[in-house]
């Protein structure tokens, strides 16, 4: 690779990682063509975008955005093969690999970053899994809102059906 094809990928790779809330560092090595395509395929169709990079051009674009150390994490986790995932949802390439890795040995999980929070090591897929996205949080707020409200409108409708029948039953009375 010639030194201006490096600053290329570079600042390619800086593009990405600008761009991107939710990435995962993953190893796909001994992994066949044919599986390495079907992830291919898995990804694009899931919206993920994978790209196999080299350490050292993905920790210069790291540290050409970095501004407080918030990927001095991720550093570690850049040695040996590296494939990364890009993603505008936390938790799709974790659901992604799980379901890859009931029929493959990897890829395997070295880290992930998630709203400047760093997961590391193939463990934490389960936790990734279970992550509630934006609008799932938005959705259980909304629900416990709602809930107060409409307690309080059924028992106004339902006294409010009990008062009418008093109501009536009064006025049967009187006649």
């Amino acid at each position: 690779m010639t030194h201006e094809q490096k600053t290329q990928e570079i600042a390619n790779l800086t593009a990405k990682f600008s761009g991107a809330q939710f990435f995962y560092i993953t190893d796909s090595s001994t992994l066949t063509v044919e599986q390495v395509n079907n992830l291919r395929r898995l990804c694009f169709d899931k919206g993920i975008e994978m790209k196999v990079v080299k350490n050292t051009l993905a920790k210069k674009a790291l540290q050409s955005i970095e501004k407080n150390g918030e990927f001095a994490p991720v550093y570690e986790a850049l040695e040996g093969p590296s494939a990364i995932m890009f993603t505008d949802n936390a938790k799709a390439p974790a659901i992604l690999i799980h379901e890859f890795r009931k029929t493959n040995a990897r890829p395997l999980l070295k880290a992930a970053y998630i709203d400047s929070d760093v997961y590391s090591g193939d463990d934490k897929i389960a936790v990734l899994i279970k992550l509630k996205s934006k609008e799932d949080l938005i959705g259980e707020v909304i629900m416990l809102l709602q809930s107060p409200a409409t307690n309080v409108i059924s028992a106004l409708k339902s006294s409010g059906s009990t008062i009418a029948g008093l109501v009536k039953a009064l006025e049967e009375r009187a006649q």
